[in-house]
């Protein structure tokens, strides 16, 4: 199956009529053939061909047929060639998100990341973002936003897409039934759908269980634990740290540390401050537990705490942003040191942490040795990464991992998360990252829908 890069322009005549340039036809290998089917999507017609005297790779579709598969612009695209004279346009890309659909800013904080990938992705592919209520299952189409020249969103109508990038941005928006629903629904139709959804802290621990390497790089971890189970963990670990299940952004995280002659503490975040208490005994720091979060404290982890690394006696851990690239391996695209506020349990930038390289912060703890340690994280990571996608049952392309460095050198994996969000490449240092990782995003577009060349891969 050939594949081959042309310019596609718009004709007024009505019929489904398709000009072809010589050179293209050539490539196509379409001497002599009167007819074809011309494919977007999940939309495919017949139409006449006929070739024209023009330099280069052109292609001219009679209004006929734009009207009839929804060719959404004129420019640059892909055409691939399949079987029994069908050629199809694209890749056809859909960014799935939500939002309050307002006109400057359709999808809320997410739009100017969402323009920058249809921004990037409009010279390889025909890129549309959508949400839920854009689709009309009955006729196969979406109603989609599309970006103009002048940076604009366009609403147009276009096909079901060829793969569909997930980022929608609420937790509870993708357990509804509704969504539930959309995602089997694209997998019945072949769609691939990649990332699936947010993950849960305690499957994701499950899942690397089952993984001896992987799972030697994550903290002892306990889902649900019982008051007894509490107990031993701090009598064994002195600190550990207690998390929601589904949480992110550090929210709900306690750090429990116990010292035998002092008591119990507990270091956590409250309207928007570090608060630290002390308690004489366990089962008072318990009910102080029970008290703030009741029974919701039965979706909670505890997992056992790690002696980081530290600057200026600030722990630092590091995100990293992987991604599958065009040929389908895990990759690292971007990495960012961040190092904890004062008196913070995360290092999370809006408590009051604070965003570095990893240069900048290895090069302060290991010195001279600061890339060879960085490079053993790396590998690392895309084993965590490898592991984690054999033992998920559908596809990822993207992860953000919270990794952190012992004072023995060892790798620890905290989190992780399907939807990473871009805060470390909002640094002037990881700006280059922040492209690489959209066009990491496009290429895996690209792959899963067959758009790739065999001499690329």
């Amino acid at each position: 199956m050939g594949l081959t890069f042309c310019n596609v322009h718009f004709t007024k005549q009505p019929q489904r009529v398709v000009y072809v340039s010589g050179s293209l036809m050539k490539s196509l290998k379409l001497s002599g053939k009167k007819n074809i089917r011309l494919r977007l999507g999940k939309d495919t017609i017949p139409a006449m061909i006929k070739p024209i005297k023009r330099a280069g790779k052109h292609m001219f579709l009679a209004s006929g047929v734009k009207r009839a598969i929804k060719v959404p612009n004129t420019g640059g695209i892909y055409l691939r060639n399949l079987q029994n004279d069908e050629f199809q346009l694209g890749p056809l890309v859909g960014v799935l998100s939500d939002g309050p659909a307002s006109s400057a800013q359709p999808f809320g904080s997410r739009t100017g990341f969402i323009k920058q990938l249809l921004q990037e992705g409009s010279n390889k592919c025909y890129i549309f973002a959508f949400m839920p209520r854009d689709i009309d299952w009955q006729q196969e189409q979406v109603y989609g936003y599309f970006l103009t020249g002048s940076g604009k969103f366009e609403r147009k109508m276009v096909p079901l897409p060829d793969v569909v990038y997930n980022r929608l941005p609420s937790r509870r928006a993708e357990t509804s039934p509704y969504i539930n629903q959309l995602r089997e629904r694209f997998m019945r139709k072949k769609i691939p759908y990649f990332n699936w959804s947010f993950f849960n802290k305690s499957d994701i621990y499950r899942l690397l269980e089952n993984d001896g390497v992987a799972n030697s790089f994550v903290p002892e971890t306990i889902s649900n634990p019982s008051t007894d189970k509490m107990r031993d963990m701090l009598d064994r670990h002195h600190f550990v740290y207690y998390k929601p299940s589904a949480g992110s952004l550090g929210h709900g995280i306690y750090r429990l540390t116990y010292l035998p002659k002092k008591g119990y503490f507990a270091r956590y975040r409250r309207d928007g401050k570090n608060v630290l208490l002390r308690f004489a005994s366990f089962d008072s720091l318990m009910r102080m537990l029970r008290g703030r979060h009741g029974h919701s404290l039965q979706n909670y982890v505890v997992q056992q705490g790690i002696r980081l690394i530290e600057i200026d006696g600030c722990p630092i851990d590091f995100r990293f942003h992987m991604h599958k690239n065009g040929s389908n391996q895990w990759v690292v695209v971007g990495i960012g040191a961040k190092k904890a506020g004062r008196g913070s349990v995360t290092t999370h930038l809006k408590n009051g942490g604070a965003l570095l390289t990893p240069q900048q912060a290895l090069g302060r703890v290991f010195g001279a040795r600061a890339d060879e340690v960085l490079q053993r994280a790396k590998v690392t990571a895309v084993k965590l990464a490898e592991s984690l996608e054999i033992q998920h049952r559908h596809l990822l392309g993207e992860i953000g991992f919270d990794l952190g460095i012992d004072q023995d050198e060892d790798i620890w994996m905290f989190e992780a998360n399907a939807k990473p969000g871009r805060s470390i490449f909002r640094h002037p240092s990881l700006r280059a990252e922040g492209k690489a990782s959209i066009e990491h995003i496009l290429e895996h577009c690209l792959y899963l829908s067959k758009f790739r060349r065999r001499d690329d891969m």
